[in-house]
């Protein structure tokens, strides 16, 4: 768990400076559109390329793979780099699908913090809600931003009181929205006492913002009509009688979170929200570890793999490992110790992400996170150091709730599908097992879309087409205990044991009898739903 400390003037500048967050919610909120416009504000491009759009406009920045071009969803979590006033920004778009959810999961293991999106219309959301759920056993801070003001919306009181209500945190407005859907004119900033008005004629221009001295300022009825004037009064002097007021050290701690209002698509509310994020979003944070805990401030270099991601650049078979700076000053060419293998390793060609662009990164601080291009040798989980045998902890790994099995459209190919799926394993993108009896391979998934996603890579990334089929088990559990006990209870259930592609043995069930036998018949086992991937 992270140990969400208060922000410390004491740290180094270049430390202070990162912000470190993940954006979350359900599909359709508008998740990567937001992402878009911080690159935008941050200077990081040009021009947004809207999911909607047609043709080359199409291709947003944050989505990299072949797939998520074609069906404009998410589902890959990637990683971007740039600055934002004299603020450096490291963000992770997420996937929204709950098929992917466990590449979110491992994401919120690197981050200090996360976005919440939600849409105006729709409140808090089933995926949402399950991705708070783990946002809250972290205790990362939480900001939020109410997306698609500028269509129909529900009330929003209604709104603040469902995540107050199913989310168990206390909410309060950092800005409050004027209209709704076409009368939608802009939000009233209850921060700084800014009136902010929305630009509909240009989607990638920075709304009027108008300086005011309260709510009582005539300015306002110069720049609103009368029934908005007397509305936004009304219900603002409302929300500050019912709702509390900001308290940043609850916000860092978990307990409040700030809520903005706007129209990501518009590129309204972004600035404001980035604004925030500045503001009251915590500073690089110890990290979990064994045997002892990690500092940012720490003089010596550590970081941890959260992710790793195949064939990014489709030119090249590269495969690169995300790595989260947890303390020190890295430069480039800098030899650290990989500490599973105990082996020295020089980082040659460290990496900076703009989603699939990348530059070199010459040096990295506590809170960034860059890419090391590798061939295998990191895997989620593994830790850096520049000597010192530490172990980042908390990095799950979850059983899959659909299990098929994996055949090649060639017979003669079933190597090179081997290949092929030992790669997605140590990605993390699918379980893969090999049954102690019979020939092939068992792969497990958390949501269906995951087996499109790895037939159409498999496809498109090695030339071979590759058929699942339905299994006969439904679900895995890793297998735990003392060698004497793990070795009786494999001979005596071999047609349900298995290899994971760490060789670590694995139960497959059909059915929740079957958990319940081995329960019963052999109390020195412990059959378990996740593993933690420190290795």
């Amino acid at each position: 768990m992270l140990d969400t400390a208060p922000n410390r003037p004491d740290l180094p500048p270049e430390i202070a400076r990162r912000r470190t967050f993940a954006i979350i919610s359900h599909p359709d909120a508008g998740k990567t559109t937001l992402t878009e416009k911080f690159l935008l504000f941050g200077g990081a491009i040009q021009m947004a390329g809207q999911v909607r759009a047609k043709g080359e406009a199409r291709r947003t920045r944050s989505d990299f793979m072949q797939m998520e071009k074609d069906r404009g969803i998410s589902v890959s979590a990637s990683a971007m780099s740039f600055d934002f006033k004299e603020f450096r920004f490291n963000l992770v778009d997420t996937p929204g699908h709950s098929d992917f959810s466990e590449d979110t999961y491992r994401t919120l293991t690197a981050v200090d913090a996360a976005v919440m999106v939600i849409d105006g219309a729709k409140g808090v959301e089933s995926q949402t809600q399950k991705l708070f759920e783990v946002c809250r056993l972290r205790d990362l801070p939480i900001l939020t931003f109410c997306n698609k003001m500028d269509r129909e919306s529900r009330d929003v009181f209604d709104i603040i009181d469902e995540i107050q209500e199913n989310l168990a945190i206390d909410v309060t407005p950092a800005s409050w929205p004027i209209g709704m859907g076409r009368d939608f004119i802009g939000c009233y900033d209850m921060l700084n006492d800014r009136l902010e008005l929305m630009d509909r004629a240009d989607r990638n221009k920075v709304a009027d913002s108008i300086e005011i001295g309260g709510l009582s300022d005539p300015k306002l009825d110069e720049h609103l009509p009368a029934a908005a004037v007397a509305k936004l009064r009304e219900e603002v002097e409302m929300a500050r009688e019912l709702l509390p007021t900001l308290d940043p050290q609850a916000v860092l701690e978990g307990h409040m979170t700030p809520i903005w209002f706007g129209s990501a698509i518009n590129s309204f509310g972004v600035k404001e929200l980035m604004g925030g994020i500045a503001t009251y979003g915590p500073q690089p944070q110890p990290q979990s570890a064994e045997p002892r805990q990690i500092a940012p401030e720490e003089g010596k270099v550590t970081g941890f793999v959260f992710k790793v991601q195949a064939n990014m650049d489709p030119k090249h078979r590269d495969r690169v490992a995300f790595l989260r700076m947890a303390s020190g000053h890295f430069k480039r060419g800098m030899k650290l110790t990989h500490v599973r293998s105990k082996k020295a390793m020089t980082v040659s060609s460290p990496v900076l992400f703009l989603a699939s662009d990348r530059e070199l990164a010459e040096e990295a601080w506590a809170g960034d996170i860059i890419g090391i291009p590798n061939h295998g040798q990191l895997r989620i989980g593994d830790t850096l150091t520049e000597g010192e045998a530490l172990r980042v902890t908390g990095i799950p790994s979850f059983a899959p709730e659909l299990l098929q099995t994996a055949r090649a459209g060639d017979p003669l190919k079933s190597k090179h599908l081997e290949k092929a799926l030992m790669q997605f394993a140590e990605e993390g993108a699918a379980k893969v097992f090999k049954p102690a009896f019979g020939s092939g391979f068992i792969v497990g998934v958390v949501g269906a879309l995951q087996f499109e996603v790895l037939a159409s890579r498999i496809e498109l990334e090695y030339g071979l087409p590759v058929r699942f089929e339905p299994s006969q088990f439904t679900s895995a559990r890793w297998a735990q205990g003392s060698q004497a006990a793990i070795d009786a209870f494999t001979k005596a259930n071999q047609a349900h044991i298995a290899h994971d592609n760490d060789g670590d043995i694995v139960y497959l069930t059909r059915m929740q009898w079957d958990i319940d036998r081995v329960q019963r018949d052999y109390p020195d086992i412990r059959l378990t739903a996740t593993k933690e991937m420190m290795v």
